[in-house]
């Protein structure tokens, strides 16, 4: 079996007494809204490839990787499976929304990805599967 791995980051902070998580809007409508994530290089430790990850989609560099809070194995909608690996994030003192160009080239070159808050699993609908874990966030 042909496996790719995938981080996912759950970037969370603590605003009012309320946790809430960065999401996204993907410039092309199909993309829809996201939460920072990406393809682990060969021979890189998950934990590294989420750091550089979130760096590259969102910008920021001041967070914490908190913990690792689920791994699994998933069917993408081309028939691909994914280990994807979900970490949840930690960081203060950021806008409350903003946009970024991401650094890490491909698909993603010459895109504008616009970052916002939300604090529910509910109040948007994620891409499928970028929510799957929500509920271990939002407690």
């Amino acid at each position: 079996m042909n496996l790719t791995r995938k981080v996912y980051g759950y970037v969370t902070r603590i605003k009012g007494g309320q946790t809430e998580v960065l999401v996204f809007r993907h410039p092309i409508p199909e993309a829809g809204i996201q939460i920072p994530k990406g393809t682990v290089n060969d021979a890189e430790d998950t934990y590294d490839a989420v750091i550089r990850e979130i760096e590259e989609e969102t910008g920021l560099k001041n967070f914490e990787v908190e913990n690792l809070i689920a791994e699994d194995y998933w069917e993408n909608d081309n028939g691909a499976i994914h280990n994807r690996f979900f970490y949840k994030i930690k960081v203060s003192n950021v806008p409350n929304e903003w946009d970024y160009e991401p650094t890490g080239g491909g698909d993603e070159k010459g895109l504008t990805f616009h970052f916002f808050w939300i604090s529910s699993k509910d109040e948007v609908e994620l891409i499928r599967g970028h929510g799957d874990y929500l509920d271990l966030i939002f407690i």
